[in-house]
């Protein structure tokens, strides 16, 4: 090429050439801006390179948005603005002492904690911890000394009763560059409905329950008969009556009081339920879902349309593709059920773990195999008693729609065991064991026993650290007393038996939950907790605690996964763990639908292009 160089190596007739493209770039650049300013930023961040590093404007930051922005928001959305406070402020507060008594007497209550937008069911999540270790938080007890903080509850947010307020939100946050949660009942053991200095979108109040006989899917010509429409805010007791009332069962989750989301970060996450032996997990009973993406759009998403959003919503993990807003489910006949019941205490001198309790919950393990052949799914959990903090096993189960003859014929011979181990055991010899209760009952329904066990029962409202493993059937069969060993030096812990049956013989790539379920047959979580107020310190040693167990199963089973909903929040390879090879495929989805990463969540698909934080890119 001719011509005379010019400082920048270009030749002038370069450099004239580049200065008049870049002109008619910038004016394109600005008309394109004008009138599609979501589709520039996307490109924008998409081209970005990857050692470029963006950060989320925080309440705070000279960029938050000013008061005539909220202001403007405040006109697009049916509700005033919320301003969420942690649920004890109001005993530090002029308020009246109704308002400290109501807050010191609901905060056990699932409900009355899913009913506040600054309430996590586990308070820890309510704190926040800076790296030096000190901890910002609004404690019950106000004995402590210490003054009442925000922690990581966020200062401000929507509170969305209408899908028109949800796209407002979505707008102003990616507008605002705003860090975005996305909160419906607080239900989370890895924190990811609520962020400090973030921007909240509360979703609890979008309550639709709309029964369907017959329910043809946007795009499709199939009738699928029998479903619910349940808005992302319905809980399970409240979806569980609305089936009943017509005969029906829904495969749903189990908590105190029935106050987990039907149709929020459950189902994103997969959705184990006591039911999945029999119709599988959550996922496997979508037919349908709509979904608020982060360009503010509102989809209908189905197998006939938008079809690897649908995929990657059925397990890739709630608060990452988009805001839920409603799941159309299948249900299912109501059948009778059998229940069982088992429950002991042990007396020991070891405050801990003791070889007696070893025994029973290796031979509960053993027997896993044959108690869901038979039909038995539910929760054996191992609890240290609340005054001698000794553990000890007990479990509710149910056998849908089978014979009282058969699910005995598996469950007598274990209460015969534990009966036999009771008589044999001592004080002296580490441990007596005393069987409380082993027996089973045949129920009406399962609506009946869920009424019973669950909406009265357990609390909420603790500090816990969770870690977990699916365990295959394989494994069970072949090391069930490595298991079961592992499993009773574990002061708090549940091995679900949810896993198996119909859950088994679903395709492992028809929804992107980990193909890990499908060889599963338990789902075993363990925990620690401690008390309100406890140094950082003292936090790190149940971390280092719940670590351990990790690490110890994983070596047991090496080549499984772990459920996205309830798992160790400092997962070393969380990518693989809780998405295996539905991974790649997953990202691409999450970059397609949220090119700007709006939707971030911890340990969620993406979160490693993000810092520790998951306010700045890295």
């Amino acid at each position: 090429m001719s011509g005379k160089r010019v400082q920048d190596g270009q030749t002038s007739s370069d450099a004239s050439g580049k200065g008049t493209y870049f002109m008619i770039m910038t004016a394109t650049f600005i008309l394109a801006l004008s009138s599609n300013p979501f589709g520039v930023l996307d490109y924008i961040l998409r081209t970005l390179p990857s050692s470029f590093s963006i950060c989320r404007c925080l309440y705070g930051d000279p960029c938050w948005p000013s008061n005539s922005a909220f202001e403007a928001l405040s006109e697009e959305i049916s509700q005033p603005l919320l301003f969420p406070r942690p649920p004890a402020s109001a005993c530090y507060s002029s308020q009246s002492d109704d308002d400290c008594a109501a807050a010191v007497n609901g905060t056990t209550d699932g409900i009355w904690r899913s009913g506040h937008p600054g309430s996590m069911q586990n308070s820890n999540f309510e704190t926040h911890v800076f790296p030096n270790g000190t901890i910002s938080a609004c404690y019950l007890n106000q004995t402590l000394g210490a003054p009442c903080e925000q922690g990581s509850i966020p200062v401000v947010g929507v509170d969305a009763r209408s899908v028109k307020d949800v796209s407002a939100a979505v707008r102003f946050a990616a507008q605002n560059n705003l860090r975005l949660t996305i909160k419906n009942t607080g239900h989370d053991y890895l924190g990811r409905s609520t962020a400090r200095g973030s921007f909240l979108l509360w979703t609890h109040n979008l309550k639709d329950i709309i029964y369907h006989e017959s329910f043809i899917p946007a795009g499709g010509k199939e009738v699928h008969e029998h479903v619910i429409t349940l808005g992302s805010g319905v809980q399970w007791f409240e979806a569980y009556d609305a089936v009943y009332k017509r005969g029906r069962v829904i495969a749903g989750g189990v908590s105190p009081g029935g106050s987990n989301g039907a149709a929020g970060g459950w189902i994103m996450g997969g959705g184990h339920s006591i039911l999945s032996p029999k119709y599988g997990l959550g996922v496997d009973n979508v037919v349908q879902m709509t979904v608020v993406v982060s360009s503010g759009e509102h989809l209908t998403v189905n197998s006939h349309q938008y079809s690897d959003l649908f995929w990657a919503l059925r397990g890739g993990g709630g608060g990452t593709y988009g805001v839920l807003t409603s799941v159309t489910y299948q249900t299912h006949p109501s059948t009778p059920i059998i229940g069982g019941y088992f429950g002991t205490t042990i007396d020991s001198p070891v405050k801990g773990p003791t070889p007696v309790l070893t025994k029973l919950v290796t031979e509960l393990v053993r027997i896993f195999p044959k108690l869901a052949d038979s039909g038995w799914a539910g929760y054996p959990t191992i609890e240290p008693d609340p005054v001698t903090q000794v553990p000890s096993l007990s479990f509710l189960l149910i056998a849908p729609n089978t014979s009282w003859a058969r699910a005995n014929e598996t469950l007598n011979p274990f209460f015969a065991f534990a009966q036999t181990l009771a008589a044999g055991s001592s004080y002296e010899d580490g441990g007596a064991l005393t069987v409380n209760a082993g027996f089973t009952m045949s129920l009406d329904s399962f609506n009946s026993w869920e009424t019973a066990w669950f909406r009265k029962i357990g609390i909420v409202g603790n500090n816990v650290n969770l870690g977990s493993r699916l365990i295959p059937r394989e494994t069970i069969e072949k090391k069930y007393a490595e298991l079961g060993a592992a499993i009773a030096d574990m002061p708090g812990a549940g091995f679900y038996l949810v896993g198996g049956g119909a859950t088994s013989r679903i395709d492992p790539s028809s929804a992107a939950v980990n193909p890990a379920w499908r060889n599963a047959l338990m789902h075993l979580v363990f925990w620690g907790v401690w008390s309100e107020g406890a140094p950082y310190e003292y936090i790190q040693m149940v971390d280092a605690f719940v670590k351990s167990h990790v690490d110890r199963l994983t070596a047991i089973v090496p080549d499984s996964g772990a459920y996205f909903n309830e798992a160790y929040m400092h997962e070393p390879n969380p990518q693989e763990t809780f998405f295996g090879p539905h991974y790649t495929r997953l990202l691409s989805i999450k970059e397609k639908y949220d090119p700007r990463g709006l939707f971030i969540v911890a340990k969620g698909v993406g979160h490693e292009k993000w810092d520790e934080s998951l306010n700045c890119r890295v």
